[in-house]
């Protein structure tokens, strides 16, 4: 060490270009054209189709003098064969770049697409960490939730159809080169999907906050978008039109995404992949009700933590330390969750104590797991199931 110096550790942090504002999705052509783009794969599903925000791409499209071609064969919780039947149309059509439009299921299966038409192989073949080798095509994601983050994370996550197993695919090679965060498009979602999507922020926020990969360039976006979501998502639960409230919620989101793609994740991720892939459920809906048993659970491996968080939360200015702030964070969560209307319990999808050996196998094998800030042994994860039933 040079003397006088203090050397400190090296972070990074990976992001995309992002263009952020009301009317932003009218720069999807232009965007488009800068990454010399001449035919367009638009990636998206029957429900952002119908709210009329594919229409406003293709207009865009068309002003910039670009080709496009609509795919739109996707279901939530999107599978391989999806991503099978998209990479058949991306090449047949002669596309050399890929937007992805909508929630997490689109944009996942446009980085998917991206990735095996490029690549070779299946999409089954890129599950884990670093296994794409050869460089994607453009891509452009356009968020119309506010919730998953994939329009600036390094995630997709496919379904394996035949083992009922999601595919946690984490790359570098899948940030995009530009995300379009346009808070207009969450005018159009219902009430529930505010809610659990909103709850999918928090999540993410807190999840990546108390990751053993967090950094200094992580925390600062985990933390705000905590502050968001506790200020902002009820009242964007409670009105389509409340305009302030689509715009911060669409911030948490973007920021909470930056996050967790730089921090990765951890249980409530983990096992909310091996519920959703197995009993084929809403990604966002049991997020929301793992969150509080799983931070009682990780609570113990760093509390310093956890009180930061209780301490964003707190708009009462309660007395909170060490020893009281995991259950305020708990108490806080609940109770917002019933504010809203999010599901509550995992049985109200059919679950039960039968499913917990399920759960524990497929969640231990998920790369969000690694960045748990505790050790998770399979009948801890059982344990938290049983809780959340």
């Amino acid at each position: 060490m040079v003397k006088g110096f203090v050397f400190m550790k090296v972070h990074k942090f990976i992001m995309p270009e992002v263009i952020f504002g009301s009317g932003s999705i009218k720069q999807i052509g232009e965007s488009c054209l800068r990454l010399g783009a001449r035919k367009v794969f638009i990636v998206t599903d029957p429900k952002v189709i119908l709210a009329g925000w594919v229409d406003s791409i293709i207009n865009s499209c068309k002003k910039a003098n670009l080709s496009y071609h609509v795919f739109s064969e996707l279901t939530s919780n999107p599978k391989d064969y999806e991503v099978k039947n998209g990479v058949q149309q991306y090449i047949a059509s002669e596309c050399d770049a890929i937007v992805g439009v909508g929630g997490g299921s689109a944009i996942d299966v446009a980085k998917a697409i991206a990735i095996v038409a490029t690549n070779g192989g299946e999409i089954n073949d890129y599950k884990g960490v670093d296994k794409i080798t050869k460089p994607l095509p453009p891509l452009i994601m356009v968020a119309t939730t506010a919730g998953s983050g994939s329009e600036v994370s390094q995630f997709s996550i496919i379904l394996d159809s035949k083992n009922k197993v999601k595919l946690t695919i984490i790359s570098k090679s899948l940030i995009p080169d530009i995300a379009i965060i346009d808070p207009e498009t969450l005018m159009t979602k219902s009430s529930l999907l505010t809610a659990t999507t909103g709850l999918d922020v928090l999540t993410h926020a807190i999840e990546s906050y108390v990751s053993v990969a967090s950094t200094p360039l992580t925390e600062v976006h985990a933390l705000n978008s905590i502050k968001l979501v506790s200020k902002y998502l009820r009242p964007s639960v409670g009105s389509q039109l409340n305009k302030k409230a689509k715009e911060k919620m669409a911030m948490a989101s973007l920021q909470a995404g930056l996050a967790f793609s730089n921090a990765i994740l951890g249980a409530v991720h983990a096992m909310s992949h091996a519920i959703g892939g197995r009993y084929l459920l809403p990604h966002g809906d049991i997020n929301a009700i793992l969150l509080p048993y799983v931070i009682e659970y990780n609570y113990v491996a760093t509390p310093k933590r956890f009180l930061d968080i209780a301490h964003v939360l707190n708009e009462n200015n309660e007395q909170i330390s060490t020893l009281t702030a995991g259950e305020f964070i708990v108490n806080y969560i609940k109770q917002l969750s019933k504010d809203i209307d999010a599901p509550q319990r995992l049985g109200e999808f059919g679950l039960s104590k039968k499913d917990a050996d399920i759960v524990s196998e497929y969640a231990l094998d998920d790369a969000c797991m690694i960045t748990n800030p505790r050790h998770v042994t399979a009948d801890a994860i059982k344990d938290i199931f049983i809780r959340a039933l």
